[in-house]
């Protein structure tokens, strides 16, 4: 009888726990120092998204483009992109910016991770 309990008993032992425990802080650590990258591209996007939807800036010259982009990223402490990384583009559909940027995020000792972010927006 207590052989046939101790048979269908199911858990975790400690080295499993200990395993587990290390693989969930690396992921936790990892993901801690990614996703504020994510966070400023997002913001990125939609400072490039308010400038193309804005009608003030639909004839307006590329410096003063580069100069609204400054002061909003300014606001928003962006400093991986300056305004002279945008790639500003006038046609008949209307206003385009676009950046390509790259950050390298260091992880452990020489090692690091390279994210690639191209944000871009146009006036529909």
């Amino acid at each position: 009888m207590i052989k046939t309990i101790a048979n269908r008993q199911r858990g975790v032992s400690l080295s499993g726990l200990l395993v587990w425990s290390v693989i969930l802080i690396i992921v936790a650590i990892g993901g801690m120092k990614v996703i504020p990258t994510y966070v400023q591209d997002a913001e990125i996007k939609s400072i490039l998204s308010t400038i193309v939807n804005d009608s003030e800036m639909q004839g307006a010259q590329s410096k003063d483009i580069r100069e609204s982009f400054s002061k909003r990223a300014m606001m928003n402490n962006i400093n991986v992109v300056t305004a002279n990384d945008i790639e500003i583009v006038k046609d008949a559909r209307g206003l385009s910016l676009s950046i390509n940027y790259q950050v390298k995020i260091p992880l452990v000792g020489n090692a690091s991770l390279l994210l690639e972010f191209n944000p871009s927006s146009f006036k529909k």
